[in-house]
């Protein structure tokens, strides 16, 4: 077996060295994602057809080097990270979309930015739902690899509910078809579905085709405030009683809200600062949607502190901005956080706003806390300064009460950033050793050396002993 050095001339003898980079601008650029833990590898390939990615994959399952596939790199938690080194596959340059606008789909190569999917699909009269925050630069393969969402999860689904076939190659170097373009099929064992969310250890995905549906005609915002958390939450339960799906259920807390409007200079509410906030937006068609906002005006009436609607496109945008600001704006509270996406059962909401209260008291840091409350898919971000070493330990303590809280509320230690390495240390509180030794058997299957995403998921990382690297990506703080 050569060693990785050795296999690395080997294959950039083979496939050329505009393919095959080794320069170390290449390889640290693909070192590390949005965890900004670095890892630097061997080589970077850009591989010009399938020809080539079979070729790379055939020599690395020969001598045993590991494989991480990679897009833009935005994400959270280290999935796209290649820790054991070896060799980064690049599907950015991949980025083909072709709308079927009869059939309602989309077929995309997996380096398609997923904003483009949408504006391609909106052109003629379709819509892809799932929009993550990273929407303008996060690429398809990413957001299927890692099962993404976004604020439309609550009424439409995630990533998953949008996948119809996935193309792509097995460790092995075999290439692989799972589905097909049809919006039924059911020939087989269902394995599109493990790569969905799997990171990229099962397989390489290089092509997918997606369901759209019909692009709402109507859409309407309404912006609401309330007196406390646990309030905001019971409004949230009360409006979804009486059957109303919204498209949008977005949830600040007061922390959330003091940051934005902090940033801005300006007040959501006047007379009511620093009030946690629901943005609410209903899409469907027009008559749809016109019955909807006589339920939700009465509701917000009932239940909210202030409220206010937009009469227009403008107007909704000037209410969105306050989402759009808080995320970065939380960094007055520290200069580094953990950005923990968890997933609460609804009827546990009230119980999870108490429970961060507790948090911080005991922590003693600030966790600023929003997300999307039509599928209970929460991001708390627990802020720290780096160099306090009192301040890291406990937020390292917190991120464990969380997890556990989590789990024991019946909820999900993530809801759309998956487990990488920075939750791998959280997998066996979510998953018994039963259901464990089950996904470890499905991987050695299908990728029997291991060499696909090496060293994610089942092993321990340990964040806090990796330091991270301190830069700035065009999607931080969206």
């Amino acid at each position: 077996m050569k060693t990785f050095r050795e296999a690395t001339k080997q294959l950039q003898e083979r496939l050329g060295a505009k393919v095959v980079r080794v320069d170390p601008a290449a390889r640290d650029a693909a070192a590390f994602d949005s965890s900004k833990l670095p890892f630097p590898p061997e080589a970077v390939v850009f591989p010009r057809n399938e020809a080539d990615i079979a070729a790379v994959l055939a020599l690395a399952n020969e001598h045993r080097v590991p494989i991480t596939t990679r897009g833009r790199g935005t994400s959270l938690t280290g999935s796209a990270a290649p820790v054991r080194g070896g060799w980064v596959i690049d599907l950015l340059a991949w980025n083909r979309i072709r709308i079927d606008a009869e059939a309602g789909m989309a077929h995309v190569r997996a380096g398609a930015k997923v904003a483009d999917i949408q504006r391609a699909a909106e052109a003629v009269g379709w819509f892809y739902p799932p929009d993550p925050s990273s929407k303008e630069y996060c690429t398809i393969g990413g957001n299927i690899a890692c099962n993404a969402g976004g604020m439309h999860g609550g009424k439409y689904g995630v990533t998953r509910d949008f996948v119809l076939a996935l193309k792509g190659f097995l460790p092995t170097g075999e290439s692989v078809t799972w589905g097909t373009p049809t919006k039924k099929f059911s020939a087989g064992f269902n394995l599109r579905d493990l790569w969905i969310g799997s990171e990229g250890m099962l397989g390489l995905i290089t092509e997918a085709t997606l369901k759209l549906i019909p692009l709402p005609a109507a859409r309407w915002t309404l912006l609401a405030a309330f007196k406390t958390e646990p309030e905001a939450f019971r409004a949230v339960r009360a409006l979804f009683a009486q059957r109303v799906q919204p498209a949008i259920c977005e949830f600040l807390d007061r922390y959330s809200v003091q940051c934005a409007e902090r940033a801005t200079g300006v007040t959501i509410f006047a007379g009511q600062p620093g009030r946690p906030v629901l943005l609410i937006e209903l899409a469907g068609a027009a008559s749809e949607v016109r019955e909807l906002k006589k339920t939700v005006l009465a509701w917000a009436a009932a239940q909210a502190l202030a409220h206010r609607a937009a009469k227009n496109r403008a107007e909704a945008e000037a209410l969105w901005a306050v989402r759009r600001k808080c995320s970065g704006a939380m960094f007055e509270l520290g200069d580094a956080k953990l950005n923990e996406d968890i997933v609460v059962p609804m009827r546990n909401y009230e119980k999870f706003a108490r429970f961060l209260d507790k948090l911080r008291r005991e922590s003693k840091l600030a966790i600023p806390t929003f997300g999307h409350l039509g599928d209970g898919n929460l991001h708390v971000n627990i802020m720290y300064h780096k160099a306090v070493p009192a301040e890291c330990r406990a937020a390292e303590a917190a991120v464990q009460k969380l997890m556990e809280t989590v789990v024991a509320l019946g909820g999900a230690i993530s809801g759309e950033h998956g487990i990488g390495l920075a939750k791998s240390p959280f997998l066996r509180l979510q998953h018994s050793p039963a259901q464990v030794k089950a996904m470890q058997a499905v991987k050695r299957a299908l990728d029997p050396n291991g060499i696909f995403n090496p060293g994610k998921m089942f092993e321990i990382f340990e964040v806090w002993k990796h330091p991270r690297m301190d830069v700035k990506l065009p999607w931080d703080h969206k």
